[in-house]
């Protein structure tokens, strides 16, 4: 089948309700509605950069999916894998407002949610084999079994038809009954696919090396084709299977609003650059920057570029 869409993503998208001024979420009175989710915000990142994306997901049948739905509409983002469900409630956050770049306090209302109950029964092999790739993230292998269950298959057939992976860790240990099923259930993720893309506490988590060459090391032996390790303030650091391997410095951020969503914006640059034939070294540096305009607005998203805004 033709390609149709350049990218699929699976996760769980929630109304996030953004404080409007500083304090204990508790006191604040005013509030922005957005959405929010770490698959999403990927997704919304690579649409706005003209490719074309698909979403897998469950809402509720309830106004906080009716808007999640419309934001998807507005980005441009294929919605044809989302599933309305009437049993369950589409989760939402509510997220505090910071000065001095601090990270903001996240309170979650997910638990049970509708996209918590994502299943293989939401894999349409027809709008899988649709994409070239598939970006997977370890917030949505965390919300359940049947989660988790989706995710693994969707890789693990994706890969059989010589489509490319990628794969955020993202870790959420409270999610998690315990740190060892995390381990072992995300590597079973990472060790499919083609690029991974974990933060250097993550990784050593994950793989129990401690600098960056043994974290790559540890997955580009198990058939990984790049590991690009976000290193903070420093950047990040990358080597491929071929040997290739550097540090991109991070860019300097004078006025750092929000972090929420850092993450997020620079795999939406690495992601995009690759599919576009980039080499890895050019596709550091788009992440790079994409992650240092994310981190200048409030909002998971917001920071996230067009094209033209790029400047490439």
């Amino acid at each position: 089948m033709e390609n149709q869409l350049d990218v699929i993503t699976i996760g769980e998208a929630m109304a996030m309700f953004v404080a409007a001024e500083t304090g204990d979420l508790a006191d604040v009175e005013h509030f922005m509605k957005r959405v929010a989710g770490a698959e999403l915000n990927v997704a919304t990142g690579l649409a706005r950069l003209g490719l074309n994306v698909g979403w897998v997901s469950r809402v509720g049948k309830d106004s906080f999916g009716r808007f999640v739905r419309h934001a998807l509409a507005k980005e441009g983002i294929d919605a044809r894998g989302v599933t309305e469900d009437s049993r369950y409630a589409t989760g939402f956050q509510m997220k505090s407002k910071v000065e001095n770049g601090t990270d903001p306090i996240v309170e979650y209302f997910r638990k049970g949610s509708a996209a918590s109950h994502l299943s293989p029964d939401d894999f349409h092999a027809d709008y899988f084999a649709s994409a070239r790739h598939l970006h997977l993230s370890g917030v949505a292998a965390a919300l359940s079994d049947s989660s988790y269950a989706l995710l693994d298959h969707a890789a693990r057939t994706m890969k059989a038809q010589g489509k490319t992976l990628s794969f955020d860790p993202n870790l959420r240990p409270v999610l998690w009954k315990s740190e060892a099923e995390m381990v072992e259930k995300l590597n079973q993720l990472a060790f499919q696919a083609d690029w991974v893309l974990p933060g250097l506490k993550e990784g050593m988590i994950l793989s129990g090396q401690q600098t960056p060459e043994g974290i790559a090391d540890f997955y580009l032996t198990r058939g990984v084709q790049a590991v690009v390790i976000k290193t903070g303030a420093d950047g990040a650091w990358f080597k491929t299977a071929a040997g290739e391997q550097g540090a991109v410095a991070a860019i300097k951020v004078d006025n750092v609003v929000d972090t929420v969503g850092a993450g997020d914006g620079f795999a939406v640059g690495v992601i995009s650059a690759l599919l576009e034939g980039r080499s890895l070294h050019q596709a550091v540096q788009r992440g790079n920057k994409i992650g240092s305009l994310a981190i200048q607005v409030q909002g998971d998203s917001e920071g996230l570029p067009t094209r033209e805004a790029l400047g490439e």
